[in-house]
């Protein structure tokens, strides 16, 4: 079958790695079940794979991708594949398994004709959603839903920054926010972006580091050191920053005493549980909000998808279809 992959990891050329090829058909095996991969779009999870993050060099050849929408070929039913694979014997929420890891980290991913996951992991992709949208779900949709929904304590009527609104989490957060009744700020880094904040669902857009007209009730922290200090900043005492990514870097200064004088919290988020997923796509339903996608590329395109990816030149999701 038709696959995309990483044969090698380079930190500082991540395309080194990848590859565009033949690779084996998966293999039928208890338990799991083989989805017939319409769609699938990209995360910032798939660079880090060719940077060699989250995953052993014994592992390569890795198909890279976490998110699918397609057909599965045991049902014959449309789905959409959940991403976090869980422990054999783990119950509850997966995100909270030690051991678990997200496809193309110990299991084949899904830019590819097909890929393997547990049966368990599959959920009804609804008729009104079409493949490409559905697509664009389980990782960076899902992801922002747990930030918003689960793991902070706002409630419709409070405000909430979004740091870096052209990103496939950040802009899910807008437009879920927004949906959800709440004041919705986003800082983006030209003016074209800020202007697809705006689009996205935000009341207002602003500059990186841009002095807000009041402190906020939450932020949505996907950038890391770029943003840090500014988030911190942002809040009113008693705030929370939800963090679930650090694409600038994970290693920002602490500001503790910024956080312990004004009593805020700090919290991680990561990723999302199968019923969450559902949930999310209920919400979609009932509200009729979709995926904002920046394009639709042929599997043969990866190389292209992921170059823009990395420079930052995209709004929303890209999708491929192999």
């Amino acid at each position: 079958m038709r696959a995309a992959y990483a044969t090698s990891f380079n930190p500082d050329a991540p395309l080194d790695g990848l590859e565009l090829g033949e690779r084996p058909e998966p293999e039928p095996m208890p338990g799991w079940t083989t989805v017939q991969v319409k769609a699938t779009s990209l995360n910032h999870h798939d660079l880090w794979t060719l940077r060699g993050v989250g995953i052993s060099e014994d592992r390569l050849p890795m198909i890279l991708g976490c998110d699918a929408a397609g057909i599965d070929t045991a049902t014959g039913k449309e789905v959409v594949v959940h991403s976090v694979i869980s422990g054999d014997n783990w119950t509850g929420d997966e995100t909270l398994d030690p051991t678990r890891s997200l496809l193309s980290e110990r299991h084949q991913g899904t830019f590819a004709e097909y890929v393997r996951v547990p049966a368990a992991n599959v959920i009804d992709k609804p008729a009104e959603l079409s493949f490409a949208e559905a697509a664009c779900l389980p990782t960076a949709w899902l992801t922002a839903y747990r930030m918003l929904f689960v793991n902070s304590s706002l409630r419709p009527g409070q405000s909430v920054l979004v740091q870096g609104a052209s990103g496939g989490v950040a802009s899910a957060c807008i437009s879920l926010a927004r949906v959800a009744g709440l004041r919705v700020w986003a800082t983006a880094r030209t003016e074209a972006k800020q202007q697809a904040a705006l689009d996205f669902g935000a009341h207002q857009a602003f500059p990186p580091g841009a002095r807000l007209p009041e402190r906020v009730d939450a932020v949505m922290e996907t950038v890391g050191a770029a943003t840090w200090s500014h988030s911190l900043k942002s809040l009113r005492p008693g705030g929370q920053v939800v963090i679930s990514g650090a694409t600038s870097g994970a290693l920002p200064p602490a500001e503790l005493n910024r956080i312990f004088f004004l009593q805020l919290q700090i919290i991680g988020s990561t990723m999302g549980t199968r019923a969450e997923l559902a949930d999310l796509m209920q919400l979609l339903r009932d509200t009729g909000l979709r995926p904002r996608i920046d394009r639709v590329l042929p599997l043969s395109d990866v190389g292209q998808a992921l170059t823009a990816m990395q420079s930052g030149q995209l709004l929303g999701k890209i999708v491929l279809e192999p």
